[in-house]
């Protein structure tokens, strides 16, 4: 593995709003954020909202974690952090970027996207199978119904109709609901008793060692892991083999990861789980609030087992409030509070934000969070951590808690994606993809090993 060299940086400035406020959620160390600045196009994921800011504040605030783990690992000062705003913004579209032996991977199905309907406009969201059928069922659809009927039907029934309808039948489908949206914490942490963590040595890369059970699914969890597994995590993916995932998306977030399948209601492969989390350091979750429950896997029971585990939980819409036991996606936490009338176009048509910067930002955060609860940990506060993020949050954040940026001297910069691409043989075939937007002196310019094929690696740590 390469590290990524920088620029010389330039004389120090005041800190940058967002990544200011992201740091002190994450309750990092105020006098650090002297070590951050940026460089690039400025030019870069235009919107009415400020999706530039949050998304090279995510990044910021991981790098900087991850420069803080690494000095307290080496007993060195923590490095100089500097973020290329063209690398952030390819990294945030990784998805449309890849290419898999010259093949672009479909982003969203037919039946997946803006509807109008008796009363205005709907949100749906089909990409797996079971999620598809689920709405076809709740609207009296049959299986093989195509765009054009799906949208003279949603044109029959209010959104809040539809909209619960899909509710009851596990289906995917969020009225879209007027700008402003509810308040949500960016994150939330809570620190309980435990002993002293294990200790972590030199090393390389600041999560040389650590072990992370990965539970997650599409975009933001395992955008959150594969920065783990960059920055030197043993990442391993756990999933069940009665859910399956799209192998393209797959192929664009398991980078550095291994992936494996085990069924957590059957005696065996529970067991095996059992142990895999008996060395855990790590767990991170991306499931519907309460879905894990059943198999002992809620963050209490977990550390209740493992006192000193770190739990990082990722919901859709926040941990309280009506809709807090609902699935979600990024473009349906966009409709649902509110981005997608922002951003709507001059025919009044619902618009979306020019990435699924919900889901990155949030990915960043998860793992940013994740490093500072591992430096916490050794530096005088030791126990467990459960860290709390949701996509609402970070949606709240960017709607209510980001002003708009000043252009600064590099704003004529061009921005050509292509500088932060590169290639690399897989399992998958030949994969064209987005290199890692992390950017602190010393680290990792890509990853140590391309994605493995989904679930196929045997169930046990590296």
């Amino acid at each position: 593995m390469t590290e990524r060299p920088l620029p010389a940086t330039p004389p120090a400035a005041a800190p940058d709003g967002p990544t200011a406020h992201a740091w002190a959620a994450l309750g990092g160390p105020a006098d650090l954020l002297e070590r951050v600045s940026f460089h690039g196009p400025e030019g870069v994921l235009p919107a009415r909202l400020p999706v530039r800011q949050l998304a090279r504040a995510t990044v910021a605030a991981c790098s900087l974690a991850a420069g803080e783990l690494s000095a307290l690992r080496s007993g060195g000062p923590v490095p100089a952090v500097r973020i290329d705003q063209g690398a952030v913004a390819t990294a945030f579209v990784s998805e449309r970027h890849l290419r898999i032996d010259g093949r672009a991977p479909v982003s969203f199905a037919p039946l997946s996207g803006f509807w109008q309907t008796a009363d205005g406009w709907v949100r749906t969201h089909a990409n797996y199978p079971h999620h598809r059928a689920r709405l076809l069922t709740a609207l009296g659809l049959p299986a093989d119904t195509g765009p054009e009927p799906l949208a003279a039907t949603l044109r029959e029934h209010p959104a809040e109709w539809i909209q619960e309808s899909a509710y009851r039948a596990g289906a995917l489908a969020v009225a879209v609901a007027p700008a402003g949206g509810p308040a949500v914490p960016l994150v939330e942490t809570r620190v309980t008793d435990g002993a002293a963590a294990r200790p972590l040595g030199p090393a390389g890369l600041p999560a040389e060692g650590v072990r992370v059970l990965d539970l997650t699914r599409v975009i933001a969890g395992p955008v959150a892991t594969r920065t783990l597994a960059l920055l030197g995590a043993d990442v391993l993916r756990v999933d069940s083999p009665r859910l399956p995932e799209a192998e393209d998306a797959h192929a664009d977030t398991g980078s550095g990861k291994r992936s494996t399948r085990l069924d957590l209601a059957a005696p065996g492969d529970r067991a095996v789980f059992e142990e895999l989390l008996a060395t855990a350091d790590i767990v991170v979750t991306g499931y519907r609030p309460g879905a894990l429950d059943a198999f002992g896997l809620a963050p209490d029971a977990l550390l209740a087992r493992r006192p000193g585990l770190v739990v990082a939980q990722l919901h859709a819409w926040g941990r309280t409030g009506p809709w807090a036991g609902r699935r979600g996606f990024d473009s349906l936490v966009q409709a649902g509070v509110g981005i997608a009338v922002t951003e709507a176009g001059a025919d009044g048509r619902p618009g979306a934000l020019p990435a699924q910067a919900l889901d990155h930002g949030t990915g960043y955060l998860i793992a940013a969070g994740v490093l500072r609860a591992l430096t916490e940990q050794r530096t005088g506060r030791p126990g467990g951590r459960h860290l709390r993020f949701s996509l609402a949050g970070t949606a709240s954040w960017l709607q209510h808690g980001i002003g708009p940026a000043a252009p600064g001297p590099a704003a004529a910069q061009p921005y050509d994606p292509q500088r932060w691409l590169t290639e690399a043989d897989s399992p998958y075939g030949r994969l064209r993809y987005a290199l890692p937007p992390i950017g602190y002196q010393g680290g990792p310019a890509d990853w140590s090993r391309p994605p493995g094929r989904w679930g196929t690696d045997a169930p046990a740590w590296s």
